[in-house]
């Protein structure tokens, strides 16, 4: 368990410093994430999905400025491909649906769409745009469209620049205590 641990904050040690384009790192927005989710009396599969749910970006060699390129790395199957060796389909589903979950989000609430940043707006249109009525319909049916709906607004959330957070050790724990046997 330890070594898959390991394995993970490596990738956060190697690649976790670059941008995620909203005044922050990778890690930064992470670490917030999870943050959030944890003050807000989440359970841990949601605090570790949030911890986990931009993993993706730090597997593709696509650069920083992939929006601004035109390019979506679908992160989110990348990094779900990943972790679902490791964790169960509480943490990894979420992850795989935060995507759709904005596009559904932009759907159901104007006023979500509206709050959106720029980069946030650019990666949606790359993402498949604002979800079409029966996108929708076929996301509420999904069994983890409500956790990926609540690791989305704490992915909206962490964008804070220079917000303290606990480092990234403090989750070690947590993320050991959930992987599969």
């Amino acid at each position: 368990m330890t070594e898959i641990v390991d394995e993970i904050f490596r990738r956060f040690d190697e690649r976790g410093a670059q941008s995620y384009g909203e005044g922050v790192t990778e890690l930064q927005h992470a670490l917030q994430c999870a943050m959030f989710a944890s003050r807000a009396a989440e359970p841990r599969e949601i605090v570790a999905a949030c911890l986990l749910h931009d993993y993706g970006h730090l597997l593709h060699d696509l650069g920083e400025d992939i929006a601004e390129r035109g390019l979506d790395a679908r992160h989110e199957e990348l990094g779900a491909q990943r972790l679902t060796q490791w964790f169960p389909a509480e943490i990894v589903e979420p992850i795989r649906l935060h995507v759709q979950a904005k596009r559904y989000l932009c759907l159901r609430r104007t006023a979500y769409f509206n709050g959106l940043s720029d980069a946030s707006r650019l990666s949606l249109q790359l993402q498949g745009g604002v979800m079409t009525e029966g996108e929708a319909l076929d996301f509420e049916t999904d069994p983890y469209s409500n956790a990926a709906i609540r690791v989305r607004l704490y992915d909206d959330a962490g964008k804070v620049p220079d917000l303290a957070t606990p480092g990234l050790e403090s989750f070690r724990e947590l993320l050991e205590s959930l992987i599969r046997p």
